[in-house]
């Protein structure tokens, strides 16, 4: 694979301050810059961080750096962004990173171990005065109670079943939260609706779920900046009711920075009867990790404009339920004091835990006008109040305390989002990990009375299944715990169960939004499970597929010839009114050998025996991905593929590396009415030209460029008026603009025509002197080259212009004039002898030697010549083609696992495959590259131990 952004940032970065520390960073020419687009707003001022591997980092963050794969995380080097204030005043942001490893505690065993995903050995679990693991409730501070610390520090997740590309995902992804209530300074009466809306930030992808109480279904919901104008738009669709999900997508950098600063409020208006509209602002929050249930806090008065949220969770051991409240508009301008001092106002507030109005818990405290939040722990719950907790029975009730009381209450529920509780199940991830080449695959539904609706389906195991259970993680190896027995529900004959689990106890609805509970499948065979699987939440993607129906199994058994494989999966795929293809694969149980390369492939032939490679008509890449999850829409479809998928007879196939002809493979049935397959190469253009006559559509497109009072598609490329011998394109906003490059002639005479901008040659001039011209033929117009969508004269020849890179030297075209045609050819550059080849002008494609330089020696530059084998540079060395080294990463050092080499121009690079350990106690040392079980790394610490404690005294 080629080395990611984040190393290519971290390599520059370091790069980049060698040049200003030396002082020669003043004698670099500074490059031309594509031109921006001016629809583009500037970034808002104030806002100051630091970007580093397409991520932004605001002032005083730390992270450790994830160069991605093969290098991982960096967990021995910390980034923090450091503010930098220039001469003027302006501060801004500058990434400083070091290597931590030298601040690591010596530990207090002999038997250190060094555990994946940390930096520092520490002593193994059960070395006296240690703690293996920390709490994930641990960084939240109001989770904190007084004598209760030896408990927040158990963790019961099965944090061995997330693998690292799982917490990478979710590194790599930034939670917010607003409550919106009615606005008060608005010309429209206040309402009186509650709305909350959770945001996940996924690079450029900003995803959402709404959920309101006490106001009519909302038409629009917009996003505000920081000046209050409206940066983006959602209409909601009809058919969203309870429950709003949207998704913004390709956001504009200044806009992402102001969501990272939290400068960004959120607007939802109602259209039908009297308008409605209720704001809020939309801020990061810590709970959000950990939250499982939550309540919405609505007011019973009309135009109450007021309201809040509450998010609560539970301990791990004990029976404590601990909540923050995110209040808004409780106090108003007639509680005491001055709203508008600069003295906070300070209010009594009554918090009360209820059932059917009576009153079971009681806190009373103070909240001031700057920080209305509370939080606060309720203790031993006993099991009548955990009873009413899991039915969503329990009333959670806000009210002020004085002249002008004011109240707020709402039901609590499990928590409500977009996104999707489901399972991959497969033998890799059994109890006892094995390669049977089956799946299972099974969705849930929680609803707000505890009940849990669940479908499971099964394929391809080796024998009947005897056993569907719903269990929690294994205290010990061979004693599985189980919670609820499917297996009265499941049917044979269709290899699938359907029902609902109506018994849940809060712990149960706890521990599942925690994804902390397992799915186990038992068959004949394998008594104690065939196929294993964790049920979490699959975080929502924003496209169009059904997660409320069963997804399409993938299995080795499914590949022709079938593979035994311990991996598996399932897809969501659909096909929308344009003909276009959305799809979402899972997969769980790939080794980390399997997994370096894992691709998607959509097939559709009906005779799987019969598929070849070679076959490109119906065989489609859909993506790579690594880890376990890929998603996208895929636009050219053939009209074969569209109707292969009407029949049930296209599949989607996952290979990888160990198998690259398909490691899983399922059957995709998808009903469309797509006969005449995808919009054709006319019919685009039809639809080009429709959006290039309607400026309105054009607008709304966030991929537009704005360029001489003109809107341009993405993709579009123009002569533009300042001079007509210069070419643009539109790129995604961006617009880039080359001037012609005119081919060199050979002719004796030449001529410039009037109006174009490279002379041509005058050879029918000439001929007219002696040979009468024959009759001219058709084609006189020229031919039409669509790289830069212009007519060129008959004989012309000339570099094609190739959007984004402009135009290319390295080719040469020609218009025949007889037939119309363009015949485009490689410029062929000749073998040098010289040592020292030099290129006269930096836009020529070939080198030439200088008369002085004749020894022949091979220059690193010459990865720009058109022909011969390109070379690669790493960092600050050049590497010829097939070469291979480690890569050596700043303040890590040689990195000696990971193997990179030169492809071509490309680098590649990849970690050292590890074999697939059978035990639960893993350890590496810093000398190996793969882990080991730590019990045979115990048996030769004893036996080696003597002799290194030897060797430690005579130093």
């Amino acid at each position: 694979m080629q080395a990611p952004r984040a190393l290519r940032c971290l390599l520059c970065a370091l790069s980049c301050a060698w040049w200003l520390r030396t002082g020669t960073a003043s004698r670099l020419k500074t490059p031309a810059l594509p031109i921006q687009s001016e629809r583009e707003p500037l970034p808002s001022k104030g806002l100051a961080g630091c970007s580093f591997g397409g991520r932004f980092y605001s002032l005083d963050d730390t992270w450790h750096p994830d160069l991605g794969e093969p290098f991982g995380v960096m967990h021995c080097v910390q980034c923090r962004c450091e503010a930098l204030k220039s001469r003027r005043g302006k501060v801004s942001g500058k990434v400083d990173c070091r290597n931590i490893k030298q601040d690591c505690p010596a530990p207090d065993c002999d038997d250190s171990v060094l555990l994946p995903g940390h930096c520092c050995r520490t002593c193994p679990k059960g070395s006296d005065g240690k703690k293996q693991t920390d709490s994930p409730l641990d960084s939240f501070d109001f989770f904190h109670e007084k004598g209760k610390e030896d408990d927040l520090h158990k963790s019961y997740n099965d944090r061995s079943y997330l693998s690292s590309e799982d917490t990478g995902l979710g590194e790599g992804r930034t939670d917010f939260v607003a409550v919106l209530t009615g606005v008060t300074d608005s010309w429209l009466p206040s309402s009186s609706g509650v709305a909350r809306v959770r945001l996940s930030l996924t690079r450029t992808t900003l995803t959402f779920s709404v959920t309101y109480q006490r106001m009519g279904r909302p038409s629009k919901i917009t996003l505000l900046d920081s000046d209050g104008t409206p940066a983006l738009e959602y209409k909601v669709p009809k058919g969203q009711v309870d429950m709003i999900c949207g998704v913004w997508k390709n956001l504009a950098k200044p806009a992402m920075r102001q969501l990272q600063s939290e400068q960004m409020r959120i607007r939802m208006t109602t259209a039908a009867g009297r308008r409605e509209e209720v704001e809020g602002k939309i801020i990061k929050h810590r709970a959000l990790f950990a939250e499982t249930f939550s309540s919405m806090l609505t007011s019973e008065e009309e135009n109450a404009g007021m309201g809040g949220i509450a998010m609560l969770t539970l301990s791990d051991s004990e029976n404590n339920l601990h909540f923050i409240l995110l209040l808004q508009g409780l106090i108003t301008h007639n509680s005491k004091g001055n709203l508008f001092s600069s003295d906070p106002v300070v209010v009594p507030i009554r918090v009360q835990l209820m059932y059917r109005q009576h009153v079971l818990r009681e806190v009373r405290a103070n909240i001031t006008s700057s920080d209305p939040d509370f939080a606060e722990v309720l203790t031993d719950l006993n099991s009548r109040e955990l009873f009413w907790l899991s039915r969503g029975q329990l009333e959670i009730a806000v009210a002020t305390e004085g002249q002008d009381p004011r109240q707020i209450s709402g039901f609590i529920t499990g928590r409500k989002s977009c996104d999707t509780i489901q399972s991959v199940m497969s033998s890799g991830d059994a109890l006892m990990p094995g390669k049977t080449g089956g799946v299972g695959s099974a969705i849930f539904n929680l609803h707000d009375n505890g009940t849990l609706d669940y479908q499971v389906q099964v394929a391809g195991v080796t024998s009947d299944v005897v056993g569907l259970t719903i269990e929690l993680k294994p205290r010990r190896r061979n004693k599985r715990s189980v919670l609820y027995d499917l297996t009265a529900e499941y049917s044979k004959a269709a290899g699938r169960a359907a029902g609902s689990w109506s018994r849940l106890e809060a712990r149960h609805i706890h521990m599942l939004l925690q994804n902390e509970l397992f799915i186990n499948v038992a068959t004949a065979h394998h008594q104690e499970g065939e196929l294993r699987g964790q049920i979490k939440a699959l975080p929502y993607g924003g496209l169009e597929v059904p997660r409320q129906e069963l997804p399409a199994p993938l299995a080795g058994h499914f590949v022709s010839p079938a593979v035994r494989t311990g991996a598996s999966g399932h897809a969501w795929v659909s096909v929308d009114k344009l003909c276009h293809l959305h799809y979402e694969i899972i997969v769980a149980g790939l080794s980390k050998t399997d997994d370096v390369t894992v691709n998607a492939h959509l097939h559709g032939l009906a005779e799987i025996g019969e598929l070849d490679d070679s076959s490109a008509n119906h065989k489609r890449l859909l993506t790579g991905f690594y880890g376990s999850q890929a998603q996208g829409v895929l636009k050219d479809m053939s009209a074969e593929l569209l109707q292969h998928l009407d029949q049930g007879t296209a599949f989607i196939q996952v290979s990888t590396k160990m198998n690259p002809q398909g490691e899983i493979r399922g059957q995709i049935h998808v009903p469309n009415s797509c006969n005449l397959g995808a919009p054709t190469e006319a019919e685009k253009a039809e639809i080009d030209d429709l959006l290039l006559n309607d400026p309105e559509e054009l607008k709304k497109d966030p991929n537009t460029c704005f360029f001489e009072n003109q809107h341009q598609a993405h993709g579009s490329r123009w002569t533009p008026s300042y001079d007509k011998c210069f070419t643009c394109s539109c790129q995604k906003r961006t617009v880039i603009c080359d001037p012609v490059i005119c081919p060199e002639l050979t002719c004796s005479r030449t001529s410039q025509p009037e109006g174009r901008c490279c002379p041509v040659c005058d050879e029918r001039r000439e001929a007219k002197d002696t040979v009468t011209p024959e009759p001219a033929e058709e084609h006189l117009e020229g031919c039409y080259f669509e790289g830069d969508q212009k007519m060129h004269a008959p004989g012309t020849t000339w570099h094609p212009f190739v959007p984004p890179f402009g135009y290319i030297k390295c080719a040469v075209c020609t218009c025949k004039g007889s037939t119309g045609e363009v015949h485009c050819e490689k410029v062929t550059c000749p073998a040098l002898s010289c040592s020292h080849p030099v290129r006269r002008s930096p836009s020529d494609c070939c080198k030439e030697c200088p008369e002085e330089d004749r020894t022949p020696r091979l220059e690193h530059g010459d990865m720009m010549q058109a022909d011969g084998p390109r070379h690669c540079k790493f960092g600050k060395n050049f590497y010829q083609n097939s070469d291979s080294w480690h890569p050596w990463v700043p303040l890590v050092g040689e990195m000696k696992c990971i193997n990179c080499w030169c492809d071509h121009g490309v680098t590649k690079c990849q970690r050292k495959q590890c074999p697939v350990l059978s035990c639960f106690n893993v350890t590496r040392t810093e000398s190996s590259c793969c882990p080991a079980c730590a019990d045979h790394k115990q048996e030769a610490d004893l036996m080696t131990k003597p002799a290194s404690r030897r060797r430690s005294w005579k130093q």
